[in-house]
C-alpha cells in the first residue's frame, strides 16, 4: 500500500494533519476524523471533501496542548490504584504503575524504530459505562442470593465515575507516546445498563456536557434495594448490619442522598463516536427488543421486586444464560407470579425503554452535539434504514468502522448479519488505501449466538470467527478494538499468507478496575507498525475519605467500592501483556 501523506516532525515523525491540527492551522473536522458518506442505506464511501464541509463548527472547549515528548502522568504508567492493607475491606490509595511491555508475537521489534516513527493516528476507548438507572423496577439485583457478583454495590455511581472518566480524558496532553493530538473518543457499547431512556439521557450529557439529576421516580428520594432493609444489599445510609457491612462496607449517611443529587459533566473536549452494546439495545441486556408489552408497563410502572428465593433466582438465571426466553415472556410470567411479594416505587415513563429509533435520533439531537461529528457516527441513513453500522475517517491514512454484533432477538451474547458482513468486507475493499480499525461491542469469542435475527428470518447469522476470517483477509486492518467481557485481554490474530492484525477488548468501567484505553497507530518506517495501548483511571483521586460526598468524592468512592464487591475479580486487569503494550505488526 501507498502511504505518501506524512511528514517528520523533530526526530518523532507525525501525521500530516496532526501537525496541522497541533499548530491550529486547519478547521475543526481535519484529524478528527470525517464520517465517510453514505451512498445507500447499506454501504458508506469515502468522501472527505464533502465530510469535511459538513464538520460540525467549533465548540468553546479545546483540547490542551500536546507535550513536545512522551509522558506517563495521568496514565497507568505513572501510577495505578492499588489497596493500603491487606484485609477486610481494603481503602485503596496510590501505588505503582505499570509498564510498557513490547509485544512481538506478529513481528518483530526492530532497534532504533523509536526515532523514526510516523504517528498516524491516535484515540481513546471507553467501554461498558454501564450507566444505570438503580430505581429501575426492571432490574435483577436479586440474582445476588445465588451469586454475589451479579449485583454491584458502587451501582448507584457510575454516572458520578462517567464523568470524571470525561474529565480525565480532557486532562490528558495528547497520546502518551507519540505525543500527538487525540483525534476522537469511541464507546464499544453498554453505554447504558437497561435500555432505559433515562440512562440514555444521562449517557448522552455526561458525554457532551450539561447538569441534570441521576434520579427517577421520586424526586425527594431514593427508592431501591439500597434502602429496602434487605441484608442481601449493602445498606449505606443505615445502621442495618447487612452482608456486606459485615465485610467491613462503611455506614454512609447522606450517601444515597448524594448520589441522586443534580451533577455537571463538562463533555468531552474531543469528538465522539458510538458503538452499540447489548444492554443498550436490549431491555437487561438479553431480552429482545420490548417483546413483552408486560415488561414495559412494569418499567415505567410503581411496583418492583427485590428478592427472590435463590432457587428462584437460579433457575430464571439459568433461563438467560441457555437462551430458553429470548423475547422476555417468561420472565414476564414470572414477575407476575410475583406481583404480592413487589414494593410501591413511585412511577416514572422515562425509564420505558427506547427504540432503536430513538437511540440513534439521540445521537443525532443537536442538543448533545458536544465538540461532534453530528450524529457521534451515525446519520439519517440509519435511522432510514433501522442499522447501527458506520464507517469514519480517521484521518488522511486511516479509517474506522463501527459494527452492531448484538443479537435484536434477545440474548446477552452477539453476532454479525449476512449484509452487515458483506458492507464490512466491501468497505475494506473500497478503503484499501487505508488502515482500519473496527470498533465492536462484542469480542470474537463471544460472537458465538447465530440465531436468526426476527427482523430478518432469512438472513444468515455470522460468529467471531467469521469476522477475524474477513479482517484476516484484508492486509490494511490494524486492529479490532472491543469490550463486553469487563476484561483487559490483547489477542494476536493471523492467516496463513502471513496477514495480520491484534484484537483489543479493554476492561469495563462499572467493574474493577475501571479502566479506558489510549490506543496510538504508528508506522515505523522499517516495514513494521505499531499500535500502543494505554490504560487510564478516571480522574478521582486513589484516596477516599468517607465524609467527601462530593461528585468528586462519589467518584473515588466508586472505584474504592468496586474494588471492595464481594465476586470482584482482580483478573480483570489482564496480565502484564493486556495492558500498557507495543504491539508490532508487519506492514500489509
Amino acid at each position: 500500500m501507498s502511504r505518501t501523506r506524512s511528514v517528520a516532525s523533530s526526530a518523532l515523525g507525525v501525521n500530516r494533519r496532526t501537525v496541522l491540527a497541533a499548530t491550529a492551522a486547519v478547521s475543526v473536522s481535519a484529524g478528527v476524523g470525517y464520517a465517510l458518506r453514505p451512498t445507500d442505506s447499506q454501504a458508506a464511501t469515502a468522501d472527505a471533501t464533502t465530510a469535511a464541509a459538513e464538520a460540525p463548527v467549533a465548540h468553546s472547549r479545546v483540547a490542551p496542548a500536546a507535550p513536545l515528548a512522551p509522558y506517563t502522568k495521568g496514565t497507568t504508567l505513572a501510577t495505578v490504584a492499588t489497596p493500603r492493607t491487606s484485609s477486610g475491606y481494603r481503602r485503596l490509595g496510590d501505588g505503582a504503575g505499570w509498564k510498557r511491555v513490547v509485544r512481538a508475537d506478529l513481528a518483530a521489534a526492530k532497534s532504533g524504530r523509536a526515532g523514526r516513527r510516523t504517528a498516524l493516528a491516535s484515540f481513546v476507548q471507553f467501554t461498558d459505562l454501564h450507566l444505570a438507572d438503580t430505581q429501575h423496577p426492571l432490574r435483577l439485583e436479586y440474582f445476588r442470593s445465588t451469586a454475589v457478583n451479579t449485583w454491584r454495590p458502587q451501582e448507584a455511581l457510575t454516572v458520578q465515575g462517567g464523568i470524571s472518566l470525561v474529565e480525565r480524558v480532557n486532562a490528558l496532553r495528547g497520546a502518551p507516546v507519540t505525543g500527538s493530538p487525540l483525534h476522537f473518543v469511541m464507546t464499544t457499547g453498554d453505554n447504558t445498563d437497561n435500555n432505559a431512556k433515562s440512562e440514555l439521557e444521562w449517557f448522552m450529557k455526561t458525554m457532551s456536557g450539561g447538569r441534570f439529576t441521576p434520579n427517577t421516580g421520586d424526586p425527594r428520594h431514593y427508592e431501591g434495594v439500597q434502602n429496602s432493609g434487605l441484608k442481601l444489599y449493602w445498606q449505606p445510609d443505615s445502621a442495618l448490619r447487612d452482608g456486606d457491612k459485615q465485610l467491613g462496607f462503611p455506614h454512609l449517611h447522606g450517601f444515597l442522598a448524594a448520589a441522586i443529587r443534580e451533577v455537571r459533566s463538562p463533555g468531552l473536549n474531543l469528538p465522539w463516536y458510538s458503538t452499540v452494546g447489548n444492554h443498550d439495545a436490549l431491555p437487561l441486556g438479553c431480552y429482545g427488543s420490548h417483546g413483552d408489552t408486560y415488561l414495559t408497563e412494569l418499567a415505567v410502572g410503581g411496583k418492583k421486586l427485590m428478592s427472590v428465593s435463590a432457587s428462584e433466582a437460579k433457575k430464571l438465571r439459568d433461563s438467560i444464560r441457555q437462551v430458553k426466553d429470548p423475547k422476555g415472556v417468561g420472565y414476564a410470567d414470572f414477575l407476575k407470579a410475583h406481583a404480592r411479594s413487589m414494593r410501591s416505587v413511585t412511577p416514572d415513563e422515562n425509564r420505558a425503554p427506547y427504540t432503536q429509533a430513538e437511540y440513534l435520533k439521540a445521537h443525532l439531537d443537536p442538543a448533545y452535539q458536544g465538540l461532534g461529528p453530528v450524529g457521534h457516527g451515525y446519520s439519517s441513513a440509519n435511522v432510514d434504514a433501522g442499522t447501527q453500522y458506520y464507517a469514519f475517517r480517521i484521518a488522511d491514512d486511516v479509517i474506522g468502522i463501527s459494527l452492531d454484533t448484538t443479537d435484536a432477538g434477545g440474548h446477552y451474547e452477539g453476532s454479525i448479519g449476512a449484509t452487515q458482513l458483506r458492507w464490512l468486507d466491501k468497505t475494506l475493499r473500497d478503503n484499501k488505501d487505508s488502515y482500519a480499525v473496527i470498533f465492536s461491542h462484542h469480542t470474537s469469542k463471544t460472537m458465538d449466538n447465530t440465531r436468526p435475527d426476527p427482523a430478518h428470518p432469512s438472513e444468515r447469522r455470522y460468529d467471531g470467527s467469521a469476522v477475524v476470517a474477513l479482517l484476516g483477509s484484508h492486509p490494511n486492518v490494524l486492529a479490532w478494538v472491543n469490550g463486553h467481557i469487563h476484561r483487559n485481554v490483547i489477542t494476536p490474530h493471523s492467516a496463513p499468507d502471513g496477514r495480520s492484525f491484534w484484537e483489543i477488548s479493554t476492561a469495563s468501567h462499572v467493574d474493577h478496575p475501571q479502566l479506558a484505553r489510549v490506543i496510538e497507530l504508528v508506522d515505523n518506517k522499517d516495514g513494521t507498525l505499531s499500535v500502543f495501548t494505554t490504560l487510564i483511571e478516571s480522574a478521582a483521586p486513589h484516596r477516599t475519605d468517607f465524609s467527601d460526598l462530593t461528585q468528586t468524592g462519589l467518584a473515588a468512592l466508586y472505584r474504592e467500592l468496586s474494588y471492595n464487591a464481594p465476586g470482584s475479580s482482580t483478573v480483570l486487569g489482564g496480565d502484564a501483556k493486556d495492558r500498557n503494550t507495543e504491539l508490532i505488526l508487519k506492514k500489509g
